[in-house]
């Protein structure tokens, strides 16, 4: 059991943890049938579903605490209620920007979900222990793509790196801290982020080496950016993504 003040930072963290899961699968989707070969197209498109998937289980948990319906949510709330991350939200870019973006986000949550699987809420610990078996999967196929560009051609190696230089910042915001956890690092539910970031950090720094890729130095956002901080891309992407669902509020599906 757990109080209702860690109840409401709780659906505060599952709401950021879906809307990251939801609105990179919508970038990912963006490359369905253009990938750059027949095989990589079906894969990508497989782990957008994944992504999809996790949500629902993200936004389905959220459900349980707040009563709140997972359609309402998505396709109802105006970019300031979105909670995702931007890294998730900007434009799917070249095939090494989806590459590298969707590496770091595989790493931070192979990171997390380990973290949260050992957890005192037992059905966000019993999720993560499944999520993370898709999530190894994901994380060993982007690898796969970082190490082919880095070592491969100039032009490979060139364009995963200045990918590299533009996702890395981006990429703190996963480890920010929030409002809420305090509450949550009380009652064990999650670890210190600045654990999960040292433990991200010491799994991507040495993997990027290999690649003959490297972090850009000093590229750390100056403050930590909260969650209701979205770029522009963010209002095209849920204009296209809620479209159909506003033409009639009331349809059932």
């Amino acid at each position: 059991m757990i109080n209702d003040a860690v109840r409401d930072a709780l659906a505060e963290r599952l709401l950021g943890m879906a809307d990251d899961e939801l609105i990179l699968a919508h970038r990912n989707s963006e490359w369905a049938g253009h990938g750059p070969i027949l095989e990589e197209d079906i894969a990508f498109a497989n782990i957008a579903l994944d992504e999809l998937g996790h949500a629902a289980i993200w936004y389905g948990l959220r459900g349980e605490l707040t009563g709140e319906d997972a359609d309402r949510l998505i396709f109802f709330r105006n970019p300031g209620q979105y909670r995702n991350i931007q890294l998730v939200e900007l434009p799917k870019g070249d095939w090494a920007f989806s590459m590298v973006r969707q590496y770091l986000f595989d790493a931070a949550e192979n990171v997390m979900l380990r973290q949260l699987a050992a957890g005192g809420y037992r059905p966000l610990a019993e999720a993560a222990t499944k999520i993370a078996t898709e999530e190894i999967y994901h994380l060993r196929h982007t690898g796969l793509w970082l190490r082919r560009m880095g070592l491969g051609t100039d032009e490979s190696h060139a364009r995963a790196q200045t990918a590299l230089d533009t996702l890395w910042p981006y990429a703190r915001q996963l480890f920010a801290s929030r409002p809420e956890d305090g509450l949550l690092m009380d009652a064990g539910i999650i670890p210190d982020a600045a654990l999960l970031w040292r433990e991200w950090e010491s799994l991507t720094r040495p993997f990027l080496a290999e690649c003959a890729l490297l972090p850009p130095a000093d590229a750390l956002p100056r403050r930590d950016i909260p969650r209701t901080e979205h770029t522009e891309h963010l209002m095209g992407l849920l204009a296209e993504m809620q479209a159909v669902a506003r033409l009639d509020p009331e349809a059932e599906w």
